[in-house]
């Protein structure tokens, strides 16, 4: 076996402190905030000289981590925070969360909105994508069973 488990997905926003708001009202906790500059990270990322703010947040089993960044240098040069759920590329994160509506209430305070409807998929799962700040796009999956009859 070469992966050990997956380390982090990457968002890049413009406005840091909204999108980790957005995150903790998700229920993910901020890890560590940190700027990470110089040569060795350009090498890292091809980009050369570079400079960016990162924020790790970390579900509340510890298994994942959502790394969000804001790039101060250099600029941004794509947006993809429009793209349609079937564009190709990496495209949006997925959450299982206890309760879809009250998920849904509390992210809508925080400017998230919905992108279709919530859907049940057979009596496995409610299912929903929201978009939430700056676009991004988020899935959100109920697990159905015995904690609810929806």
């Amino acid at each position: 076996m070469t992966v050990k488990r997956m380390d982090n997905v990457g968002i890049v926003v413009e406005n840091i402190d909204t999108a980790v708001e957005f995150f903790t009202e998700l229920g993910l906790k901020l890890e560590g905030r940190d700027m990470v500059e110089g040569e060795w990270a350009g090498r890292v990322t091809g980009l050369g000289l570079q400079r960016v703010e990162i924020a790790m947040m970390r579900t509340p089993d510890g298994h994942s981590r959502v790394e969000i960044s804001r790039f101060l240098a250099p600029p941004v040069v794509a947006d993809h925070r429009n793209a349609p759920v079937n564009a190709l590329g990496y495209l949006r994160v997925m959450f299982t969360v206890e309760d879809i509506d009250d998920t849904l209430a509390r992210l809508s305070k925080r400017g998230a909105e919905l992108v279709g409807e919530v859907v049940r998929y057979k009596d496995a799962y409610r299912l929903c994508y929201i978009r939430g700040p700056e676009g991004i796009l988020i899935g959100l999956a109920q697990e159905l069973g015995q904690r609810t009859s929806r």
